[in-house]
């Protein structure tokens, strides 16, 4: 692990986008994701918005509007948990965009778990692994082809959580499975399979896994670990993909009860620096961090 390093919000400001750049923020109708999509347009940047619930999605776009950033935004349908609705919404940004997706933000997540200390459960496992690991790996698969190929980077973004750290495993095999050089998808799924299948037997609690809420670090630890994978297969020079993590830390938002130490809007404003880097400048494989009000943080040479 490489010595932690600072990259300044300010580098966002060597402007290389402009209209005709498109991004897709999963979850955009509230919180971290609504307000990444309004950064993105308040930057110039075309945003597709998306929600899995229309009404939601359209009442969200009308306050945009009012914003007078209706020219940059827009809204599908999606449900990160349903693969029918990927494969509609992969259908539908093709026809209405064509392969020139730059910019993908995988934001949707839920979880169960209240806010308070040492809450915890694992009732609605299967539902959060949909959602919050499934649903970004599926939505990757679906809109690869789609993908803008040009002298420029495309970027994906997977909001996750230092939840999802490796050293929240407590059981030494697993560990060593996700820490392996050559990691597989196959392996990852393997885990998250495990974990299930613990939750079925009623295993979960002595068998080592993240002790606080626990089936969304789990799906969090899953999804950084297939980030580090596709960032290797597609590395940045080869394919001109980058992928990366960033953590926004215990933010105001409803699944936080709006208890946090910032607001979802100074966290997507941070994370669109990491979005917007210019492409010499950008990473791969990382895992970022907010960590204060002008900086965040690498904090691993790789996820």
């Amino acid at each position: 692990m490489e010595p932690e390093q600072y990259l300044p919000s300010s580098l966002c400001l060597t402007r290389w986008w402009s209209k005709e750049t498109v991004a897709v923020v999963t979850g955009g109708n509230k919180g971290i994701g609504f307000a990444f999509v309004k950064r993105f347009a308040e930057l110039g940047v075309s945003v597709v918005l998306t929600a899995r619930d229309s009404q939601r999605g359209e009442a969200a776009m009308e306050i945009l509007k009012q914003q007078g950033l209706a020219p940059y935004v827009h809204f599908l349908l999606l449900d990160v948990a349903d693969p029918l609705s990927i494969s509609a919404f992969a259908s539908s940004f093709q026809a209405k965009f064509g392969a020139t997706l730059d910019i993908l933000v995988n934001n949707a997540g839920v979880s169960y778990n209240e806010v308070e200390e040492n809450s915890n459960s694992v009732e609605h496992a299967e539902s959060v692994m949909k959602t919050n690991f499934y649903g970004p790996k599926l939505l990757i698969e679906a809109l690869f082809p789609l993908f803008r190929c040009s002298s420029s980077v495309t970027r994906v973004v997977n909001v996750s959580s230092r939840l999802g750290s490796l050293n929240k495993i407590r059981n030494a095999e697993i560990k060593k499975v996700l820490e392996r050089e050559e990691l597989s998808e196959v392996e990852i799924e393997g885990v998250v399979e495990m974990f299930l299948g613990d939750v079925r037997n009623g295993t979960w609690e002595r068998r080592g896994w993240p002790s606080y809420w626990t089936d969304y670090a789990v799906s969090k630890l899953a999804l950084n670990a297939y980030s580090r994978v596709l960032a290797k297969r597609y590395s940045f020079e080869g394919s001109g993909l980058s992928v990366n993590c960033f953590c926004p830390g215990f933010t105001q938002t409803s699944m936080t009860k709006g208890k946090g130490t910032h607001t979802a809007d100074h966290a997507a404003a941070v994370a669109a620096t990491l979005a917007l880097l210019p492409p010499h400048l950008l990473p791969t494989g990382k895992f970022f961090s907010l960590r204060n009000t002008t900086t965040f943080i690498n904090v691993a040479s790789k996820l």
